[in-house]
């Protein structure tokens, strides 16, 4: 691949979110202060990018909106009471978020509307996840429940009581599992039966999870290691200490014929490491890394054009047949893109009458 240039962002205790551009043309990467962003006055719980924006959520309870392409503060979302939890793009054309007000709200990102908000738990929504396909949406709160929304209707299509209350929650990359994380186990689920088809042991409580592949997972938790799991045999294939202190975040991405993983630490460091995905997995190797001098929170990585192209041709696209049919919008099938949470609050239009000549 020729040389790209990827965007590391990292929120932190200290209320700032700070951007590195990361030079991929040597065998060392290098990561080097591009930006950074303060407009929250309290820390830092969430941070998503999308092609053009890069979006935070606090606990002061609000969302800020930083406008990559340009380099500017582009304003602020005031819509929620309440730490914001969780935030995830849908493409670029839609930001879904989470708070401890119990909503979901979906905006877009075209005049920053709040097009729908589903009042989804009866406490604090822990975590949010969007189906590959952008129909469904799964969530977990603090009323010890597992939700799937269906996103053209907004409304709940499958309601399951866990028992516990759930940190995080993510869809597989081809949307046909699920994974949910309670301290520091992670639940598996099949969406043919959406039970749990089984449950892998974190030694410490999982402070953040990705996908690597469909089957790969990676997990970071209260302590200095990461570790890969293998979710269809169950078993932990691969671990390495990636930091001095606990992991607090943890990405990845496809980048050539390997992966990418980006872990970011309450020492302050981000780092980048090569992994191979082969039948014997090797520990990753450290590409590069950068020291940010802050107590970081949360992560997210910003990919160009090119990187998100191939990423998407390496994964099958996910057809509807991969959702159990309980769970299917019951409308005609319309992504996200299309039609997003019609507002039923609205009143319909009237229809005028006709005009009818008299003598």
């Amino acid at each position: 691949m020729a040389e790209a240039v990827l965007e590391l962002i990292a929120g932190s205790y200290e209320q700032v979110v700070c951007g590195y551009r990361v030079k991929t043309d040597e065998k060392e990467w290098v990561a080097e202060a591009d930006f950074t962003h303060h407009s929250h006055t309290a820390s830092i719980s969430a941070v998503a990018a999308s092609e053009r924006f890069v979006v935070t959520g606090s606990k002061d309870e609000t969302i800020q909106l930083y406008d990559l392409k340009k380099r500017v503060e582009h304003g602020a979302l005031l819509h929620h009471n309440g730490t914001i939890t969780c935030l995830q793009f849908y493409g670029s054309s839609h930001l879904l978020s989470g708070a401890d007000d119990g909503l979901i709200c979906v905006w877009s990102t075209k005049k920053w509307e709040c097009l729908k908000s589903i009042k989804a738990h009866k406490g604090s929504v822990s975590s949010l996840s969007v189906h590959p396909s952008g129909k469904l949406a799964l969530s977990v709160g603090t009323d010890k429940t597992l939700r799937t929304w269906n996103l053209i209707t907004g409304r709940s299509a499958f309601i399951k009581n866990i028992k516990q209350n759930a940190e995080m929650v993510r869809w597989s990359p081809e949307g046909d599992r699920y994974v949910v994380v309670i301290n520091d186990k992670v639940d598996i689920y099949d969406t043919a039966t959406a039970s749990v088809s089984g449950t892998i042991n974190n030694p410490k409580r999982i402070s953040s999870i990705s996908f690597v592949d469909n089957l790969v997972l990676v997990v970071a938790g209260d302590d200095e290691t990461v570790r890969l799991c293998d979710i269809q045999k169950q078993t932990w294939i691969c671990d390495f200490k990636a930091h001095e202190t606990r992991v607090k975040a943890v990405d990845s991405f496809s980048w050539d014929d390997h992966m990418v993983l980006v872990t970011a630490s309450n020492d302050g460091f981000i780092k980048m490491w090569k992994l191979q995905l082969k039948e014997a997995l090797e520990r990753p190797t450290l590409l590069g890394a950068v020291n940010t001098l802050a107590r970081l929170t949360c992560l997210s990585v910003w990919k160009p054009a090119s990187v998100k192209k191939q990423e998407e041709a390496a994964d099958p696209a996910t057809t509807s047949s991969q959702i159990p049919k309980d769970l299917l919008p019951t409308k005609k099938v319309r992504l996200m893109e299309e039609v997003i949470l019609e507002d039923e609050s609205k009143p319909p239009k009237r229809k005028r009458k006709k005009k009818t000549a008299t003598n």
